[in-house]
């Protein structure tokens, strides 16, 4: 199930960039938050009588959805899917070792360290997209933010709810950006059609396995299978994508794959279920 879901979320970024010269990365997102919401929001029927506090939590995490799902897809508009994915995983890594009170974590932040820094060898003055690699960063900051809410939301509701809501919330923030790139074309329906499947692939079915999952496995062995969404995404992005990767490049993705797997195989917890 784990290994489906991360299948079906890299599947999911694949095909939102078939639609990017249509409505940009901006008006993927919008129609992939807005399909995601409906379908949440029919299997989960969330009230919307909510406590102040609750009512803080769920907009806290539309803004990290928002905002992850947008650094996200204006990275991988610019560089290779396998690069993006591997520098936005820094997010939970980070979670886990800073959540940590092992040395031996140090060592696994180091490699994920040495890993970034071969992919971004050509930025910063370089041959690879400096504003690329800054966005896939920037989606990883606020994926580590999305575990640690989404940990706080899910404690105050065991379903969907507090995520239906959330997901609703987002669309209403990423619309003027999303309406303002899309346009008319937001409307087309080959273009709907693409945002529903993008929609389904990266968020509803990969949320409901990996909720599965972790109930059948230990939290640790989650983790590392999850770790392995780097390497998948660049597996995606050269068979589906033709995205070719320098040597270099797969050699980093290949640090912040083993960084990860050790890091988070000796975590007490384990990243959430992401949107992104």
């Amino acid at each position: 199930m784990v290994l489906a879901s991360i299948l079906s979320v890299q599947c999911g970024a694949a095909l939102a960039t078939s639609i990017f010269d249509e409505v940009g990365p901006a008006g993927t997102v919008l129609l992939r938050s807005l399909f995601a919401a409906v379908v949440l929001w029919a299997v989960a029927r969330p009230s919307l009588r909510l406590r102040r506090e609750r009512l803080a939590d769920v907009l806290l995490f539309a803004v990290t959805l928002a905002g992850m799902n947008l650094c996200f897809y204006e990275a991988i508009d610019r560089l290779p899917l396998g690069v993006a994915v591997t520098l936005e995983f820094v997010g939970p890594l980070a979670v886990a070792v800073l959540g940590s009170r092992r040395r031996r974590d140090l060592l696994w932040a180091a490699a994920a360290a040495a890993g970034i820094v071969l992919l971004a060898e050509g930025g910063f003055g370089g041959g690879s997209d400096t504003v690329g690699l800054l966005l896939a960063l920037g989606a990883g900051a606020f994926w580590g933010a999305y575990i640690l809410l989404g940990a706080r939301l899910g404690r105050g509701d065991p379903g969907l709810g507090g995520l239906a809501l959330a997901m609703a919330a987002s669309t209403v923030l990423t619309a003027p950006l999303g309406i303002a790139e899309g346009g008319a074309d937001l409307l087309v329906a080959t273009t709907l059609a693409v945002g529903l499947g993008v929609g389904v692939l990266s968020s509803a079915i990969p949320y409901g396995l990996e909720l599965v999952a972790l109930r059948r496995l230990p939290q640790a062995v989650f983790g590392v299978l999850l770790s392995l969404e780097p390497a998948v995404a660049a597996l995606i992005g050269f068979l589906v994508l033709s995205q070719d990767l320098a040597a270099t490049e797969l050699g980093g993705i290949a640090l912040v794959v083993v960084a990860s797997a050790g890091a988070l195989g000796s975590a007490r917890g384990t990243p959430a279920p992401r949107d992104g």
